[in-house]
């Protein structure tokens, strides 16, 4: 090793001691967000997906709340709530979009379900493709609900937590949710 790298790498030592003397993080303890990305930036666009409607919005949110991870990655220290963190983010930022939508066009708008391309639809069953267009004439709320329970199979816990209310309104939510889409798809068959 020539003079300067030995120099860059005893500059590098010390600022590594230097935050780990200050209450930084351990490198075992820090949440590896490349890994969770990998791990489950496809799950969390579907979801996004299913509460906006729109890919390219979707994948947006996912992005903007894995930047927000990274950024905020050395105060993530247990990996366990890091994916919990990042869902809650996609989930606020969501309702940010649709609250943006509806503040711009000055009345609130109804949810719209994707376009399917001629493939995607093919692939889908026509009682899957019901299902999706009953699950998007409901409130938001109900369907956050709906589908973080059965698509992503989260228990009321951890639903509570994503949505950010109690345990008891994501029962009410689901059991609302479920009469509507029994309701919607019981009319249509």
């Amino acid at each position: 090793m020539t003079r300067a790298a030995d120099e860059a790498s005893a500059r590098l030592c010390h600022v590594e001691v230097e935050l780990l003397s200050h209450g930084e993080p351990s490198a075992r303890d820090r949440v590896d967000v490349a890994v969770l990305f990998a791990d489950h930036h496809l799950g969390l666009v579907r979801l996004a997906l299913l509460m906006v409607g729109d890919l390219s919005t979707a994948e947006d949110v996912v992005q903007d709340a894995f930047a927000r991870t990274h950024a905020g990655r050395r105060r993530l220290r247990d990996p366990d709530r890091a994916l919990a963190y990042v869902r809650s983010a996609v989930l606020n930022g969501c309702r940010s979009v649709l609250r943006r939508r509806s503040v711009a066009f000055r009345r609130p708008l109804p949810y719209e379900a994707p376009i399917w391309s001629a493939e995607s639809a093919a692939m889908l069953s026509e009682d899957r493709r019901e299902v999706l267009l009953a699950l998007s004439g409901l409130p938001r709320r109900q369907r956050e609900a709906i589908v973080l329970r059965y698509y992503f199979d989260l228990s009321h816990q951890e639903i509570a937590a994503a949505m950010g209310v109690g345990d008891s309104s994501v029962r009410s939510a689901i059991t609302r949710g479920l009469a509507a889409l029994g309701r919607q798809l019981g009319e249509d068959t």
